[in-house]
C-alpha cells in the first residue's frame, strides 16, 4: 500500500466531491478510492484542511484518454478526435455522448455550438451536484459544472431569512442551491430556454422558494420593487456592464458576488470602489485561457 493524504466524505457525497477535486486538479489518479464503512477516502496530491494520511492501493495501468470536460453524461473535447472520442465513450458507463466545442460561449443567451462526435446525438443531460439534479441542454442554455464548489462556498455564507437575486440564473444551479437557506431567491435570465429548464429543475428538486423571472437584467430595477441581501452575478464575459444595476438592487451592507474574466489581479477594483463597493475578497475560480482567468469578487455594497 501507498500512504497519501486523503479527504474523508460520506459515501453518498463521494461522486460530487470527487468531481470537485478533479476540477481543482488535486485528486490523485494514481491511487484507488478506498471505502471505510459509510465513508469514502479520496486520495489527494496535497495536504489541505481536514485531510488525513491513509494507505491506498495503486491504480492498475489505465487507458490514457484525451483531455475532456465532463458535464453529467456528456464529455466535451476541444478537438475533433474520433478515435479519442470512442475511447472516452467506453471509459465509463455513465458517459452517453462525446461533443466537440465548435465555438466559444457567445451571444445574448450565452450559448455555445457543439458537434456530436460519438454516442447519443444530444446536448441534453442530467447533472448530479451535492444532492441536487439539474437537467441541462448545453446548446440551449449556459451551465458550468466547474462552479459547483463556488455554489457551496456562497451557500455557506447565506443566512436564514436572506433574499437573494441571481441576475443571470441560467437553468438555476445557483438559485436552487442557495434556496436551501435563503427565504426567497429571484432567478432572472433573458433566455426563454433557460427559464423552461429552470422550471423543470425547480420541480424535480422540489424547490418552492425560487421565483423565476424572464427579463433583461438591465430592466430589473424597473421590475423588482425591493432590494436584496445578496446578489449573484455569474456573467463573466460582460457582467461589468450590469454592476450599476446590481448596486441599485442591493441593500446597504449586502453582498454582491461578481464573476469576471480578468487578465490581472485587482482589474476591477477601481470601478467597484467608484460605485461605492468594498471588495471583501478576490479569488481565482479557474483558469480560462493563457493569461486570463475566471475570478470572483465578493463585494459589500456601501451606504447610498
Amino acid at each position: 500500500m501507498v500512504e497519501q493524504w486523503c479527504i474523508r466524505v460520506p459515501a453518498q457525497q463521494g461522486e460530487e466531491v470527487r468531481r470537485t477535486l478533479i476540477d481543482e486538479g488535486v485528486l490523485d489518479h494514481s491511487l484507488k478510492v478506498r471505502r471505510d464503512g459509510a465513508t469514502l477516502l479520496l486520495p489527494v496530491t496535497e495536504q489541505r484542511k481536514g485531510a488525513e494520511r491513509c494507505g491506498f492501493d495503486p491504480m492498475p495501468e489505465r487507458l490514457v484518454l484525451p483531455r475532456h470536460e465532463l458535464v453529467g453524461g456528456i464529455a466535451i473535447m476541444q478537438d475533433h478526435d474520433l478515435a479519442g472520442a470512442e475511447k472516452i465513450l467506453v471509459s465509463r458507463p455513465s458517459i452517453h455522448t462525446v461533443l466537440c466545442a465548435a465555438g466559444e460561449v457567445s451571444g445574448e443567451y450565452r450559448t455555445r455550438e457543439f458537434e456530436v462526435i460519438s454516442g447519443t446525438p444530444t446536448t441534453r443531460t442530467d447533472v448530479i451536484e451535492y444532492g441536487h439534479r439539474f437537467t441541462v441542454d448545453l446548446s440551449a442554455a449556459y451551465f458550468s459544472a466547474r462552479l459547483s464548489s463556488e455554489r457551496q462556498r456562497i451557500l455557506e455564507q447565506v443566512r436564514e431569512h436572506e433574499t437573494v437575486l441571481d441576475m443571470f440564473a441560467g437553468v438555476g444551479p445557483f438559485a436552487i442551491t442557495l434556496a436551501a437557506r435563503a427565504m426567497l431567491v429571484v432567478a432572472s435570465d433573458i433566455n426563454p430556454q433557460a427559464i423552461i429548464l429552470m422550471l423543470a429543475n425547480l420541480a424535480q428538486n422540489r424547490t418552492k422558494n425560487v421565483l423565476p423571472l424572464l427579463a433583461d437584467a438591465h430592466h430589473l430595477t424597473g421590475i423588482i420593487p425591493w432590494r436584496f441581501d445578496r446578489i449573484v452575478m455569474n456573467l463573466p464575459l460582460s457582467g461589468t456592464d450590469f454592476l450599476p444595476e446590481a448596486f441599485r438592487l442591493c441593500k446597504a451592507g449586502g453582498m454582491i458576488h461578481y464573476y469576471s474574466l480578468v487578465s490581472a489581479e485587482g482589474e476591477h477594483l477601481e470601478y467597484i470602489h467608484g460605485l461605492g463597493g468594498e471588495v471583501i475578497a478576490e479569488r481565482v475560480v479557474r483558469s480560462y485561457s493563457p493569461g486570463q482567468w475566471h475570478a470572483v469578487y465578493d463585494v459589500r455594497a456601501g451606504e447610498e
